[in-house]
């Protein structure tokens, strides 16, 4: 009896060994600056001068060097517990605080991946119900956080610093809320209603101020728009996804410009969706067909494209969401990779 009490404390010893090494090993916390660029994945390839570099991926909080305590390891081995993971990404945002947002439908909820604090959360609940589909982010003036919910057609926050999330009261029935985007020169905030075919503003009080779109080929209308970007210049661009363009309004939501036609090329577009603009102009659309960024000047002239149908660094599967931070790092939604993608802007600044 006393033997067996004895094998038993050396393998419980011998798990807290492994446990305390597998704990020691933990990888640093990424900061997403382009001095993380991988110098032997870039784009376009040499001879031609580089412009985007890639980064890096993760698709666990472990990745992002954010460790579960000894305890907690040791209680989620004995227990069966799995790994936390993403499971189908459609959508990123970073904070100023460098806290990591994914919108994930796979798992019903935003995982929230605080990777100074070493702290990570799963928001999928709003009081007693459940989240089913968030599908893309806004970021407001104090550090809050919309996102979009298209199967429950509603609009939720999560504010600085929370684990929950709450629902926006707009006083508007939406049908399928899907892309989200917050201008903070006004305090307003666009959301793109696919199923209706039309974008909807409300001021800073969430009060409705106006509609645009309608369904439709002509310029101003939509085809199923999905994602939204509020540029430095006061301009929506929004991805009208059947349509196969990139149109461009004013705050107004009176038409300027569009660009893209249908087509099998470089340059065309298949399925876009995922939509951003960095502090250069540079317009980035996620074609999730083409498994490609496509990079456009402000005028809609093709420049490049990164990313081809793969599972290695670098490669994409069905990407949807984009989010380009100022200091030139681009996060992508790499939904049926399961990860979240890093690459940078490593170009001229012009």
């Amino acid at each position: 009896m006393n033997k067996k009490r004895s094998i038993s404390a050396i393998a419980l010893f011998m798990l807290i060994i492994w446990f305390s090494f597998l704990h020691g090993c933990s990888a640093p916390v990424k900061s997403f600056s382009p001095e993380h660029a991988t110098a032997d994945k870039i784009w376009p390839s040499l001879p031609d001068k580089p412009r985007i570099a890639y980064g890096g991926s993760f698709s666990s909080p472990e990745q992002l060097g954010i460790e579960k305590s000894f305890f907690s390891k040791v209680i989620d081995f004995f227990s069966g517990k799995e790994n936390i993971h993403l499971v189908q990404p459609m959508a990123v945002t970073v904070d100023r605080d460098n806290v990591i947002y994914v919108a994930d439908p796979g798992v019903g909820g935003v995982h929230r991946f605080d990777v100074v604090n070493n702290k990570y959360s799963l928001i999928n609940k709003v009081g007693n119900d459940l989240l089913k589909t968030p599908v893309a982010f806004a970021q407001g003036l104090k550090g809050e956080v919309y996102f979009t919910d298209s199967s429950l057609a509603k609009v939720f926050v999560i504010n600085k610093g929370s684990d929950v999330a709450t629902e926006v009261n707009f006083g508007f029935k939406f049908s399928q809320p899907t892309g989200i985007s917050f201008d903070p020169s006004t305090g307003w905030l666009y959301v793109v209603d696919t199923a209706k075919h039309l974008v909807t503003v409300f001021d800073k009080h969430h009060e409705f101020i106006r509609v645009f779109g309608k369904r439709g080929k002509n310029n101003g209308e939509f085809n199923f728009p999905t994602m939204i970007w509020v540029n430095d210049k006061k301009q929506v661009l929004v991805s009208d996804s059947l349509n196969f363009r990139v149109q461009i309004f004013k705050q107004s939501g009176k038409f300027v410009s569009t660009f893209g036609q249908r087509g099998e090329g470089t340059g065309h577009h298949s399925r876009p969706k995922g939509i951003a603009e960095d502090r250069y102009g540079h317009v980035y659309v996620v074609d999730a067909l083409f498994h490609t960024i496509q990079m456009f000047d402000h005028e809609g002239n093709f420049l490049l494209n990164f990313g081809k149908q793969g599972q290695e660094e670098g490669t994409f599967w069905l990407p949807s969401g984009i989010f380009v931070r100022n200091n030139d790092a681009i996060f992508v939604a790499d939904t049926h990779n399961h990860r979240i993608q890093v690459f940078y802007y490593i170009g001229e600044r012009t």
